[in-house]
């Protein structure tokens, strides 16, 4: 398994709790009414570090002194993989404008730091397309790799 193919397996792996603490502070102002609590907030951060540390050293290790850091096949599949996520990042920012229209009403409104939670959200999602993008291009048998 080379680097891109374990950045992509890392991004999956941390998307969950990546939503996780999206969720928490958006459940705290939309269904409990009060804004997070700073200890809350920091409880996440800190799980959300926790995670992150053993993913960068898992990513920076190399299984050889051989190993190439990438060629021209894994070149062309990022370049198509970013051209996936760029596509669904225009048409996710083109669902998240018009869909509040149908559920608020054309004479609605939603509160401006609602905006951050909804990049907050396209970014996810842009990043989800890119990693599985990145894996379906590999193939699930990571055909023409040595084992």
């Amino acid at each position: 398994m080379n680097k891109t193919q374990k950045v992509a397996l890392v991004n999956l792996a941390i998307m969950p709790l990546s939503i996780a603490v999206m969720m928490y502070p958006l459940v705290e102002i939309f269904v409990f009414k009060r804004t997070p609590e700073r200890f809350g907030l920091y409880w996440v951060v800190i799980v959300f570090c926790v995670v992150m540390v053993p993913s960068v050293i898992l990513l920076r290790r190399k299984q050889s002194a051989s190993e190439v850091e990438s060629d021209e096949r894994d070149d062309l599949i990022k370049k198509r993989a970013v051209i996936a996520s760029f596509i669904s990042v225009w048409i996710l920012l083109a669902g998240v404008t018009v869909i509040p229209r149908f559920v608020i009403g054309i004479k609605g409104s939603i509160p401006v730091w609602l905006l951050a939670f909804i990049n907050l959200g396209v970014l996810l999602g842009a990043g989800l397309v890119y990693a599985v993008a990145v894996l379906i291009q590999y193939g699930r048998r990571g055909k023409g790799e040595k084992s």
